[in-house]
């Protein structure tokens, strides 16, 4: 299986205030680029383009093309089940969304600090096994958002896990928070397989800053940003997949081009990264990926993310025409930052442990002079 994965959160839409509101055609067009590069690992999961996503696959890929043409990766919504049985509720409807009889990676979705107790509670790996005994997995694991020893914990506790998902980019590497480089080498000592997740951070280093963008392309003019992070991720020996979440065909064409010519990054390179890294970290006010899943069950209807996306515009550029307006009409579409009732479930569910409703009430502030 060749190392780019197709990531099903971030699809083309015919409606941007609507995440489920994806635009097939555009997809059936990258999901029929993408194998016929040779490609097959697609990414999904439960809640992904509000709950449309593993729908959209099945629609699009399973009913499409043959089971052999691809590999599915998919996760058990830990976060909403309350019983044993939910487990199986889900699961069962997840099959019928994605059109398969078994999935090839069934993963514990978003494993960390907060919901590794609830899943022992309830048994989650154990769900896992015995799905696997059943065949209706090939091989278990779980997406991780959390610090290196808890994951050793994880681990030591499972040694059935056969994957496990990490957001590794070149910024969080070395992150003191996200600690992508020592959760990276807990599953290396292992030999345990690596997907990675947020290679380029969500999107915001495919948009880098203009002073990083400048070293990047007086470094190598002909590549794209988003080639930078790929570069980075996908050499990692235990690496197995880098998923991407492409938004349009340009991405996916520039995507498939960088992996099909896949070449290490310099010392020169590596040096250059290092300067970018600094830049990108002093220019994100608030290091939000966009990943939404603090949206589901906002009782405010706050779309977060794209709040924070405007904010960090705005500390970058300054209140121009653009971002006001946009600012503006996502108010009137959506609950807007002012209306946080604090209430504290945004932030039990955010993989980056953001303070959310202390930006919340910092964005509305920066708008309202």
């Amino acid at each position: 299986m060749k190392k780019l994965g197709f990531g099903l959160m971030r699809l083309p839409y015919t409606d941007p205030s609507n995440r489920a509101a994806v635009d097939r055609e555009a997809v059936k067009r990258m999901v029929d680029t993408f194998l016929d590069h040779g490609f097959g690992y697609f990414d999904t999961a439960y809640p992904y383009q509000a709950g449309a996503s593993e729908g959209i696959f099945g629609e699009l890929v399973a009913a499409r093309h043959p089971r052999t043409a691809y590999e599915l990766t998919t996760k058990l919504p830990i976060f909403l089940a309350e019983r044993p049985e939910d487990y199986d509720r889900y699961f069962a409807e997840q099959l019928q969304r994605c059109r398969v009889d078994y999935f090839d990676n069934y993963l514990l979705h978003g494993l960390g600090e907060a919901s590794y107790g609830e899943v022992e509670r309830l048994d989650g790996f154990g769900f896992l096994a015995r799905k696997k005994a059943e065949g209706r997995v090939r091989r278990i694991g779980f997406s991780y958002h959390g610090g290196a020893a808890l994951l050793e914990q994880i681990l030591t506790q499972h040694p059935e896990t056969e994957l496990v998902q990490l957001q590794i980019n070149y910024v969080d590497w070395e992150d003191r928070g996200i600690q992508a480089r020592r959760c990276y080498e807990v599953c290396a000592r292992r030999k345990i397989p690596v997907a990675v997740m947020e290679p380029l951070k969500g999107g915001a280093l495919a948009r880098p800053p203009r002073e990083a963008a400048r070293l990047l392309k007086n470094c190598r003019p002909q590549d794209s940003f988003a080639c930078w992070g790929l570069r980075f991720a996908a050499p990692l020996e235990q690496v197995e997949v880098v998923l991407s979440g492409m938004g349009s065909q340009e991405q996916l064409e520039d995507n498939l081009h960088t992996m099909e010519t896949l070449q290490p990054l310099s010392p020169e390179e590596r040096r250059t990264l290092q300067r970018v890294v600094g830049i990108v970290r002093a220019s994100m006010a608030i290091p939000c990926t966009g990943c939404s899943y603090c949206t589901d069950g906002c009782p405010k209807g706050i779309q977060i993310p794209a709040y924070f996306a405007l904010y960090n515009n705005q500390k970058q550029f300054g209140t121009t025409p653009g971002v006001l307006a946009a600012y503006e009409n996502l108010c009137a579409n959506s609950g807007m930052p002012e209306a946080c009732i604090a209430c504290g479930h945004c932030e039990t569910r955010c993989p980056q442990r953001l303070p959310i409703i202390e930006n919340l009430r910092l964005t509305a502030e920066v708008f309202r002079t």
